[in-house]
C-alpha cells in the first residue's frame, strides 16, 4: 500500500541522499535471487535509517531481523568508530548472502551476525543499546520490545517497522489473521507505555520512533 502517491514517493527519494553503490548492488541481487524482496528497506527508508543513526552516533545497535542486510548497512553508517551492530535472523540460508555484503563494507569488523531465536539471544547480549531496529516476525514485537527496553541507554531510540501493516490496522480483522491484532496491541503499547515517548511516521509501511525516557 502507498500512503502517498508513487510519484510523490519517487520525488522524495530523488531529493534525498543518493543510494550508495554497495546498496544498489545488494538491492539488485536481492530482487534477482531472494524470495519476498519487498521486505527490503530500500532507498528512501534506508536513507532515513542512516540519517537517524548518524544523528544518534550510537556505540551499540541491535537489529532484530536482518533479511539480506540492507537496513543493517544503513544503520551501520552512523556507528561510532569502535561501535558494534548485533543483527539477528532465524533464516540460516541468508547468512552467507548477508556476510558477503557486510565484508564489502567499511563496517565488516563491527557487524556481528546472530542466527537463531531473538527472544533467546537478546537477553545474553551484554550491552546497553543506543539504537534498536525491530523488523522481524510481527507476532513477537511485544516480546522484543519488553526485552530490549531495560537494555537501552536513557534517551536511546527504538525503531519499529511495518506498524501500519499495509493499512490492515484500519480494516476489519480477518479470523485467520494473527499479525494484525498483535500490531494493534503493539501500537497501543508504544503510545501508552510510560517508559517511552513515541511518534508513528507514515513512511512506507509505517515506522515508529520511540525514545526511552
Amino acid at each position: 500500500m502507498h500512503f502517498i502517491s508513487e510519484e510523490l514517493e519517487n520525488y522524495a527519494a530523488l531529493h534525498s541522499e543518493d543510494e550508495p553503490e554497495l546498496l544498489i548492488a545488494l538491492h539488485k541481487e536481492t530482487h534477482q535471487k531472494i524470495l519476498q524482496p519487498r521486505m527490503l528497506s530500500g532507498h528512501f527508508q534506508g536513507r532515513i535509517l542512516s540519517m537517524i543513526s548518524k544523528l544518534i552516533n550510537p556505540e551499540h545497535i541491535l537489529e532484530i531481523g536482518t533479511y539480506t542486510g540492507y537496513a543493517t548497512l544503513c544503520l551501520a553508517e552512523g556507528l561510532k568508530e569502535n561501535g558494534t551492530i548485533d543483527t539477528l535472523d532465524i533464516n540460516e540460508e541468508l547468512y552467507d548472502f548477508q556476510r558477503k555484503y557486510f565484508d564489502l563494507s567499511p563496517w565488516k569488523n563491527q557487524i556481528i551476525q546472530h542466527l537463531g531465536d531473538a527472544v533467546e539471544i537478546i537477553p545474553i547480549l551484554d550491552k546497553k543499546f543506543d539504537l534498536v531496529f525491530i523488523d522481524a516476525d510481527k507476532e513477537n514485537y511485544i516480546a522484543y520490545f519488553n526485552i530490549v527496553v531495560p537494555m537501552m541507554k536513557k534517551g536511546g531510540i527504538i525503531l519499529s517497522d511495518n506498524v501500519l501493516w499495509s493499512g490492515k490496522v484500519l480494516e476489519p480483522l480477518k479470523p485467520n489473521d494473527k499479525s494484525t491484532p498483535i500490531l494493534l496491541e503493539y501500537n497501543k503499547l508504544l503510545k501508552d507505555d510510560p517508559r517511552v515517548e513515541t511518534v508513528l511516521l507514515p513512511i512506507r509501511d509505517g515506522l515508529t520512533v520511540s525514545r526511552v525516557i
